[in-house]
C-alpha cells in the first residue's frame, strides 16, 4: 500500500488516487473553460503553493530542458512542474531581467502591470553569482569512449527504457520486428521526395538506366557505392568512383576525368588534386558502362545520401537503401556517416590525418551499416540510443573547444584543483546538437564558439526589435533585458531593500483606538488575534487617549482587521482602525486592490481565527465539504515549526472561492469563530514577507539613510524605466505563438554586497493572450 503523500500541506493518499484526482481536476478545469478533452493544448500543473515555492537553479534547468527537448537526451518531467502535451509546445521563451530580484518586482509591483495580470505560476528562485551563465551551463564532461561495439556514453542513462523505444523514430518507421532487406529499400515516392533520379523524369534526360529490373528478394545482393566530386564549370562532376560487394571486396575504385574545367578540386573532402587527374583517361561514360555490366539484374545499391552519387553519375537504379534515411531521426535530420560508423560499427573513417575521404572506405561503411541494421533489427538499433551518443560526442567537442580558448595556465590550474567528474550537459549545447539553434539576445550574446560576449551598447529597445523578428524563427530563446549599469551600483540594492521593508512594515501595521484609560490589553489582543498571527502589540501613550499599535505577520490579517473591526466595540470602546499615514502609504489602497486582482490569487482565500489546538487533519475534515477545494496550506512559524492561527484555501475556480467565502465567514470550528477574505499574498510572497519582516538591516544607520536618499533621488526615473520594461515584455508576449511556454526570470542578486532571492513567473500562452494554467 502506498504511503500517504503531502502536497503543499494538503495530505492525500499517494498512487492511483492522486492521479485520478489530477485527472478529475483537469476535467473540471476544461469544463469550466468550455473546452473538451479532445483539445490537447499544452498545459502546466505546478506545485507552487505555500512552502513549496522556492525553486533551485537545477530544478529550473530540469523544467526548461524537458520543455525544449521532450524525452530526447533523457529529459524528464520536473518534479515540481508538469508540462502536459509537451510535444504541442510551439516554443520556449525565457525572458531574463538582468540584476533584478523578487525585491524589485514587489517594490515596483504597480508598474509591472502586465506581468502580474498574465502569469499565474510564480516561484522564488535561489540566486546565483552568474545566473545567465548558470542557465545554459559551462559545458559537459561527457566524453565518448571507444568499445568493440562502437561509441558509448560514460553515463548509463544512455540506455533507453522500453517505454521510450516506442517514441524512437526508427521504431515508429519500421516497428520492432526484424525484416528482410526489401523492407528497407526506398519506395518510388521516397525516391522522388529525396531527389533520386527517376526513370522518365524530365530532369533525368540522357541519364543511363542500369536495367536491373529483376524482382528483388531478401536474398538479393547488396553493393556499396560512393563517389567523390569536384566542382567544375558544369557543376558537381564525378572524379572518383568506388563499388564494393557484400563481402567488402572492392570491385571498382577508379579516377574519372571531368568533362569540363575544374573550378575547385575540394581536396579537403574529395582527396583529389590536379596532379592526380592529369594522366587519367577514364571518362564518365566509361564508368557508366562498367557499372551497368558489373551489377546483377537484382542488385540493391547501398550508400549514404546515395541520391547525390547517382545524380553525379547520371545513372538511374530502381532499388536502393540509403543509410542516411535508414537510421531515421526526428524532423528530417540525418546522422553523418562518420558518426554512424563509429557509433554502430566501432570504426574510424574520414580521419583528419588523411587527405580527403576514401570512397571505397565510405562505400564499405555504408554497406556494413545496412547489413547491421538488417541483421540486428530496428529494436536493437534503437537501443543504441544514437541521439544520446551524438550528444555526448558533440558536448565533448564543445568542451574541448572552450578549453582550448582558455589561457594555458588557467587550464592547468583548473585541472589541478578540480578532480574529473561528470557534469550535466550544457543546455544550449543540447539544443544545438538536436538541430535547434537557440536564440540568445541581450547585452550578452553568443559568438560562433558558443561563448558569451558582452555588448553594453545594446539598448532594451534594440533587443526588443530583434526579438520580435528572431523569436518566431527559434524554438528556444533567451531574451535578456537590463535597466542599465547606472542602477546596479552597490548602494542600490541596500537602499531598495530598506525601502521595501519599511513599506511592508507599514502595510502590516494598524493603529486601533481610542481606548479608555485602564482598558484590558488582553481582550484587545484576543480580538485582533482572530484576524491573524500578531508579531507585536504595543500601547501608544503619546496621544490624549491610549491607542494600540498592532503589527501582523501577514497582509491579509491587517486588511481583515481594517475591514471587520473598524467601528466595532472592543474592550468597551468604539474604535477606529487605520494604517499609518505617511507618503509611502498613500497608494496602499491601490496596492491592496491590485493584489486582490492578481492572477496568482484567483481562487485563493485566507481563513483566520484557528485555535492552536486545531490540527491539519481537523482542517482537512472540516473543509472537505467545500466544493472544488484543491489545496490547503497552513503557514507555520519558521523557528518553532508550530502552525499559526490562519490558513489558505485554493479552489479550482474563482466562483468556488466566492461561494466558500460566504460559507466560512462566521463558521465555527472547535469553538473558534472563523473570519475569511480574498488572499493577498498566498504563495511565495507569504514566505518572502515573513523573511523581510524578520530580517534586520546590517548597514549602519547613517550609511543606510544616505543610500535611501540616493535611491529617492532617482526613484521616479526608475519607475518610468520599469514601466517601459513591462511594456516591452507585453509586446514580446503578444507576438508569441499560442502554446508557447514563456518564463520571466528575476535572477536575484548574489554578490559581496548582499543576497536577494530571485523570482520566476511562467505560463503557456493560450488563445486569449493570457497564460494557460
Amino acid at each position: 500500500m502506498g504511503k500517504a503523500g503531502c502536497v503543499n500541506g494538503y495530505k492525500r493518499p499517494a498512487g492511483a488516487g492522486e492521479e485520478a484526482g489530477e485527472r478529475q481536476a483537469a476535467r473540471k478545469r476544461r469544463k469550466a473553460d468550455g473546452g473538451s478533452p479532445e483539445e490537447k493544448s499544452s498545459r502546466l500543473s505546478a506545485a507552487l503553493f505555500g512552502e513549496d515555492c522556492e525553486i533551485s537553479r537545477d530544478q529550473l534547468y530540469e523544467l526548461l530542458k524537458y520543455a525544449a527537448l521532450g524525452k530526447c537526451h533523457n529529459a524528464t518531467q520536473s518534479s515540481w512542474c508538469r508540462i502536459y502535451h509537451q510535444s504541442r509546445l510551439a516554443g520556449v521563451v525565457v525572458i531574463v531581467l538582468h540584476e533584478m530580484s523578487q525585491l524589485h518586482f514587489y517594490k515596483f509591483y504597480l508598474q509591472f502591470k502586465h506581468l502580474r495580470r498574465v502569469f499565474r505560476h510564480r516561484f522564488t528562485l535561489t540566486p546565483s553569482a552568474n545566473f545567465l551563465a548558470s542557465l545554459y551551463g559551462a559545458g559537459a564532461n561527457l566524453k565518448p569512449q571507444n568499445t568493440a561495439q562502437g561509441l558509448t556514453s560514460t553515463s548509463s542513462e544512455c540506455i533507453p527504457k522500453s517505454s521510450d523505444l516506442q517514441c524512437d523514430p526508427i521504431i515508429r518507421k519500421y516497428g520492432e520486428k526484424k525484416r528482410g532487406l526489401t523492407s528497407y529499400t526506398l519506395t518510388l515516392e521516397e525516391q522522388k521526395k529525396n531527389d533520386y533520379p527517376i526513370k522518365g523524369s524530365p530532369g533525368c534526360k540522357g541519364y543511363i538506366y542500369t536495367e536491373c529490373d529483376q524482382q528483388r528478394t531478401d536474398s538479393s545482393p547488396l553493393f556499396g557505392l560512393d563517389c567523390e566530386m569536384c566542382l567544375t564549370a558544369k557543376g558537381n562532376e564525378v572524379t572518383r568512383v568506388s563499388l564494393v560487394d557484400a563481402q567488402g571486396q572492392c570491385l571498382l575504385n577508379e579516377l574519372v576525368k571531368p568533362e569540363t574545367t575544374v573550378v575547385n578540386y575540394r581536396t579537403r573532402f574529395s582527396g583529389i588534386t590536379k596532379k592526380m587527374l592529369l594522366p587519367v583517361k577514364t571518362r564518365l561514360r566509361d564508368i557508366q558502362t562498367r557499372l551497368k555490366k558489373m551489377l546483377p539484374h537484382d542488385a540493391v545499391l547501398v550508400g549514404h545520401s546515395l541520391n547525390a552519387d547517382l545524380q553525379a553519375l547520371e545513372m538511374i537504379h530502381p532499388s536502393v537503401i540509403d543509410t542516411s534515411l535508414l537510421f531515421a531521426r526526428n524532423e528530417g535530420r540525418r546522422f553523418k556517416l562518420k558518426f554512424l560508423a563509429k557509433a554502430v560499427l566501432g570504426k574510424e573513417i574520414q580521419c583528419e590525418q588523411k587527405l580527403g575521404h576514401d570512397p571505397a572506405e565510405d562505400a564499405r561503411a555504408a554497406l556494413e551499416l545496412a547489413q547491421f541494421f538488417i541483421e540486428q533489427g530496428p529494436a536493437k538499433v534503437a537501443e543504441l540510443n544514437l541521439e544520446m551518443l551524438l550528444t555526448a560526442e558533440k558536448l565533448a567537442e564543445v568542451s574541448q573547444n572552450k578549453a582550448a580558448l582558455q589561457p594555458q595556465g588557467h587550464r592547468v590550474q583548473k585541472q589541478l584543483n578540480e578532480p574529473p567528474h561528470l557534469s550535466k550537459p550544457c543546455f544550449l549545447d543540447c539544443l544545438q546538437v538536436t538541430g535547434q539553434k537557440p536564440l540568445l539576445l541581450g547585452r550578452q550574446e553568443l559568438d560562433s564558439s558558443g561563448l558569451c560576449q558582452s555588448n553594453l551598447s545594446t539598448s532594451n529597445k534594440q533587443i526588443l526589435q530583434r526579438a520580435l523578428q528572431d523569436v518566431p524563427l527559434s524554438t528556444f530563446s533567451i531574451i535578456q533585458f537590463s535597466w542599465g549599469p547606472e542602477y546596479i551600483a552597490s548602494h542600490f540594492p541596500a537602499g531598495l531593500c530598506e525601502k521595501v521593508r519599511s513599506k511592508l512594515t507599514d502595510m502590516l501595521t494598524i493603529y486601533a483606538g481610542p481606548f479608555e484609560e485602564g482598558f484590558c490589553l488582553k481582550s484587545v489582543k484576543k480580538e485582533f488575534g482572530r484576524c491573524g498571527p500578531i508579531q507585536s502589540l504595543t500601547v501608544v501613550t503619546e496621544t490624549y487617549q491610549p491607542y494600540v499599535c498592532i503589527q501582523y505577520e501577514v497582509l491579509e490579517a491587517a486588511q481583515l482587521a481594517m475591514e471587520s473591526l473598524n467601528g466595532a466595540e472592543v474592550a468597551g470602546s468604539c474604535i477606529k482602525v487605520q494604517r499609518p499615514v505617511n507618503a509611502a502609504m498613500l497608494d496602499c489602497d491601490v496596492l491592496i486592490r491590485e493584489l486582490e486582482l492578481d492572477v496568482e490569487n484567483e481562487g485563493v482565500i485566507y481563513v483566520a481565527g484557528l485555535k492552536k489546538s486545531i490540527t491539519e487533519t481537523d482542517l482537512q475534515e472540516e473543509f472537505s465539504q467545500l466544493q472544488d477545494l484543491e489545496t490547503l496550506f497552513v503557514p507555520k512559524d519558521r523557528q518553532s515549526g508550530k502552525h499559526r492561527n490562519c490558513c489558505f484555501l485554493k479552489f479550482q475556480t474563482s466562483q468556488s472561492a466566492v461561494d466558500a467565502l460566504e460559507v466560512i465567514n462566521g463558521w465555527t470550528v472547535k469553538g473558534s469563530k472563523l473570519r475569511s477574505r480574498n488572499a493577498l499574498a498566498s504563495s511565495h510572497l507569504w514566505r518572502w514577507i515573513w523573511q523581510m519582516n524578520h530580517s534586520i538591516g546590517k548597514q549602519g544607520g547613517n550609511i543606510l539613510h544616505e543610500k535611501m536618499e540616493q535611491l529617492s533621488d532617482c526613484e521616479q526615473d526608475i519607475r518610468k524605466k520599469v514601466k517601459k520594461l513591462d511594456q516591452h515584455i507585453k509586446k514580446l508576449y503578444r507576438s508569441l505563438q499560442n502554446n508557447t511556454l514563456c518564463v520571466v526570470l528575476f535572477p536575484g542578486v548574489n554578490s559581496m554586497h548582499g543576497s536577494q532571492s530571485g523570482l520566476g513567473l511562467m505560463g503557456i500562452k493560450d488563445d486569449g493572450g493570457r497564460s494557460a494554467c
